[in-house]
């Protein structure tokens, strides 16, 4: 076989990997299940695109400005987690390339990163996948650079941080990974290269913009780490952390294994050992700071083309060629195993009997630390839908519709109610970072849809500015993390309504 052929080979398997991992992402959703909680509050941030926001960074909200000029489906919301799980097999196929690995070891690792963690991380608007694919990029230019010693190669690491800090501010584990593994070994040369610091400038002039709305902001990044180590953190425990990650990737174990055996054993890969210790540190500094367990996905996806390539060679002839089959087959009885457990294919009612029967998998841990018969983020895909019809219904039976506001306890809610409604004129907001910074009080608001959440039952405050507090409805999907919410109609003020929340938003008594 000519180089030529084996080149289109290669790029008509690529390919197929693509087009299957896309597809394969809108066939793992059950019908029933809505847009996830975090979804709504990241499309709701393209109607107010700016260079930060409380909890992630800007990339999503351009992301989610390009969802809403194609229409903002749910086809193109699901599209780009997708894509960038494509991408990331893509990257891992080209290190392997690069390597000079045979089709076997860039089809192996494929197939281990299609039949993996990845498949539940690529079905959520988030910016998880956009950040595994981020730090699989900086592994592949890093390693491009060692295999060419061409500057350019630093300075797209450098790009390849930005986006991901851009992205999620979890990159810079990444980086501090690789800075503390670079003393270990024959790399550390890069510290003396004058190339290596105008890349980190060409880095920090990237991220720049993002750095200052943190600094104009009071820097809202550590408010919401505090608020994250307070509410959900002080739950993890580092042996749960630990446990983990070796499901994660758990039907392609052997070739991750083989992996960091080859950067002791395979002469080729000697380089190529800064990677390991890098893993190493970096997994060491999310153990220590009780991270939760997904922030360290972004480290895998390029072991996978050490390890495969590692394997093709070892089981290359003889008996150990047929071990090949058993790998696949491995990966392919544990993502079954994945897909029945971890994936929202089955009604959220399958998921509650299997609970009640108390079948392995069947308990799932929610931030609070407490056991549930179904999967937070499925129970925060529900419920959604009839938030905002009945929201809706409200709305339009209400006669000034220009003196109403709609005012919501959490994002999920704001942001469920902005991407269903059906008026265009109808906008919720909420008192939290980000929706605070939105509201337009700009009118005499005469009347309130106040939407609460089951355990918010204080209308002490409702009382007090409102004649009138009628509860006209709540959600009864009773699989719903929302299950309960209620919709109150605050009618008859006491007080002048948006001057009272104007003052309060100036004090700073909004939040």
């Amino acid at each position: 076989m000519n180089k030529l052929t084996a080149k289109h080979n290669n790029n008509l398997f690529l390919f197929l990997f693509v087009v299957v991992k896309i597809v394969l992402q809108y066939l793992v959703v059950n019908s029933v299940y809505e847009l996830q909680r975090d979804e709504y509050l990241h499309l709701d941030q393209a109607h107010h695109l700016d260079w930060g926001f409380h909890s992630v960074p800007p990339v999503t909200s351009v992301i989610s400005w390009i969802i809403l000029q194609l229409g903002n489906g749910v086809f193109w919301v699901k599209f780009f987690p997708a894509l960038f799980g494509a991408l990331t097999i893509v990257v891992v196929w080209k290190t392997i390339e690069s390597l000079k690995g045979s089709l076997f070891a860039c089809i192996l690792a494929a197939t281990a990163l299609l039949l993996s963690v990845l498949v539940r991380i690529n079905i959520l608007y988030q910016p998880n996948s956009l950040d595994i694919l981020s730090w699989t990029l900086i592994y592949f230019t890093l390693i491009r650079f060692i295999q060419t010693d061409h500057q350019k190669w630093l300075y797209w690491m450098a790009v390849s941080f930005a986006l991901g800090f851009l992205n999620k501010y979890n990159i810079a584990f990444c980086a501090f990974g690789i800075l503390l593994a670079l003393p270990l070994t024959s790399q550390r040369r890069l510290f003396a290269n004058p190339h290596f610091y105008y890349a980190g400038i060409l880095a920090l002039v990237l991220i720049a913009p993002n750095l200052i709305w943190q600094y104009q902001n009071d820097f809202p990044v550590f408010s919401h780490m505090k608020e994250l180590a307070e509410t959900q953190l002080v739950h993890v425990k580092r042996m749960s952390f630990v446990k983990e990650q070796f499901f994660y990737f758990i039907g392609s174990l052997p070739v991750l294994i083989a992996a960091f055996i080859s950067f002791f054993t395979f002469p080729a890969f000697k380089p190529y050992r800064l990677f390991f210790w890098a893993f190493v540190f970096t997994l060491a500094i999310f153990i220590f700071l009780k991270a939760k367990a997904y922030y360290a996905i972004g480290l895998y996806p390029i072991f996978f083309a050490f390890g495969a390539i590692y394997l093709s060679q070892l089981l290359q002839s003889g008996w150990k060629f047929y071990l090949r089959y058993l790998l696949f087959a491995i990966m392919l009885f544990f993502f079954y195993a994945m897909v029945k457990i971890f994936l929202p294919i089955f009604s959220p009612e399958k998921y509650v009997k299997a609970a009640a029967q108390k079948l392995p998998f069947s308990e799932h841990t929610w931030e609070d630390g407490k056991k549930y018969p179904i999967s937070q983020d499925f129970a925060d895909m529900l419920g959604w839908k009839e938030l905002a019809s009945k929201v809706d219904s409200i709305y339009e039976k209400l006669p000034n519709k220009n003196s109403v506001f709609i005012l919501c306890d959490n994002y999920g809610q704001a942001g469920a109610i902005n991407y269903y409604t059906k008026h265009k004129a109808l906008k919720a907001d909420a008192f939290i970072p980000d929706y605070v910074k939105w509201l337009n009080l700009d009118r005499d608001i005469e009347t309130v849809i106040r939407i609460k959440t089951a355990s918010n039952t204080d209308l002490e405050r409702d009382h007090r500015l409102f004649r009138s507090v009628q509860l006209l409805d709540r959600i009864n999907n009773r699989y719903a993390r929302e299950s309960g919410t209620q919709i109150f109609l605050l009618s008859q003020p006491n007080v002048d309504i948006d001057s009272l929340l104007r003052k309060e938003r100036a004090a700073g008594n909004l939040q």
